[in-house]
């Protein structure tokens, strides 16, 4: 594939001819936003009230884990009904999960923060899946799914970008219930925009209705795991967002770093607004990077699977550098750039494992090999915040839990060339 496929002018031209691919892409630009847009708050609520890195990483855990849980129903869900349908419900309760934070203001009420949280979670564990597995569907070549693959990345770091960014500066403006109400009406918009779309979804014909005691019928989940053991070429790649999951601590790190280390002071802020700002310059940085990534990855793009091989071991140590120098980062502009290079990484790579399994994977399994690729993503990513979470409320200072990260990163490298050494 080449460079030229992943520019600018190939995300214009394919907005503009493929009018699904329009739809789903202003939907995941007003979701995605809203999303980016409250983060800030809910970290600065959990910061100020409990004053623990801990109570970050159960929110970074509440926030991933559960669609680990949920992800064998969600491929089953996926797989049989249409993902359409699926991706329309999810944004819909969405909408009010997201609504009903408004009444967790209060250190007493904490619990209802997590709830809330992990009920949202659940429903993206049932949109994402769908999202990422109709991209073929609505695309009509693979030139035309992977430019799609790499046009979601990029929005998705355009969206993580000014949402961190203009969230912190709304939340400290207008309060955190203002945030909480613009995010919730973010997803029903979105379900709107998804129910004009027009496409074909071979997988939901001639299907027999969905009953309840199929959501608990967990044989073809075993076989969606058959059929990717069955097929060498699948095994490798649902390691790489696995390996990319271990970056996952930055959940904790960005906003302990943001609120305690790296706060934007002066302009008579007080302490909850410069600690809400710092977090917004880091995590707007991460956004940054992700935007990055898709582009300097574009030399290295192939759906050549040798050239992809170490194009993903490239990203890999990209992350791990940028985390390093997190690690030893003198100020808040070192800090953003060290953050901006690790992302750009582990952007690179997730465009990559999306492109692999969409193109290796046959319609009927995609939804549970998707799934289950998440499923790695968040165990990994829930693993790592928890671990720096514990990590930093022990004593241990954010900088250094950033350079044992940036370490670790390094980790999957060593797996992913094994695995992949005889790919064909």
């Amino acid at each position: 594939m080449p460079e030229a496929a992943l520019s600018l002018k190939a995300y214009v031209q394919l907005l503009r001819a493929n009018r699904n691919v329009r739809l789903m892409w202003f939907a995941q630009m007003v979701s995605e936003m809203g999303d980016w847009f409250y983060a800030v708050a809910i970290y600065s609520l959990l910061l100020e009230f409990t004053g623990s890195a801990r109570s970050v990483a159960y929110a970074t855990v509440a926030m991933v884990l559960p669609q680990v849980f949920v992800s064998p129903m969600a491929g089953v869900i996926n797989d049989r009904l249409r993902r359409k349908h699926v991706m329309i419900a999810a944004d819909i309760a969405r909408f009010f999960i997201v609504g009903a934070m408004v009444f967790a203001q209060s250190p007493d009420r904490m619990w209802l923060v997590y709830l809330l949280m992990i009920l949202e979670t659940m429903m993206w564990g049932f949109f994402e899946p769908g999202r990422s597995s109709i991209i073929p569907n609505i695309c009509r070549n693979e030139r035309e799914t992977l430019v799609a693959n790499a046009l979601g990345s990029t929005t998705w770091a355009v969206n993580f970008f000014l949402g961190s960014a203009i969230g912190g500066i709304f939340a400290a403006s207008f309060g955190r219930n203002a945030v909480f109400v613009v995010n919730a009406f973010s997803f029903l918009f979105s379900a709107w925009l998804i129910t004009r779309t027009r496409f074909e979804e071979p997988h939901a014909i001639g299907h027999a209705p969905l009953r309840f005691k199929d959501l608990f019928d967990f044989s073809p989940v075993l076989e969606g795991w058959r059929y990717i053991g069955a097929h060498p070429n699948l095994k490798p790649i649902l390691l790489i967002k696995g390996g990319v999951g271990l970056i996952g601590a930055n959940w904790v790190l960005l906003p302990v770093l943001g609120e305690g280390v790296f706060r934007l002071s002066g302009m008579s802020l007080t302490a909850s607004q410069s600690g809400m700002l710092g977090m917004s310059a880091l995590m707007g940085a991460r956004g940054v990077g992700s935007f990055v990534g898709p582009m300097l990855g574009a030399p290295l793009i192939s759906t050549e699977l040798k050239r992809l091989r170490w194009a993903i071991v490239v990203g890999f140590v990209i992350a791990s550098v940028g985390y390093v120098g997190l690690s030893l980062a003198p100020s808040l502009l070192f800090a953003a750039l060290a953050v901006v290079i690790g992302h750009s990484g582990t952007s690179m790579n997730y465009v990559f494992s999306s492109t692999l399994v969409q193109t290796l994977s046959e319609d009927r399994f995609r939804g549970r090999v998707t799934s289950a690729e998440f499923a790695l993503m968040m165990t990994s990513i829930s693993l790592s915040s928890f671990g720096a979470g514990v990590a930093i409320d022990a004593g241990v200072g954010a900088q250094t839990v950033a350079g044992w990260v940036g370490g670790l990163t390094l980790a999957p490298v060593l797996l992913w060339l094994w695995t992949t050494r005889r790919w064909s």
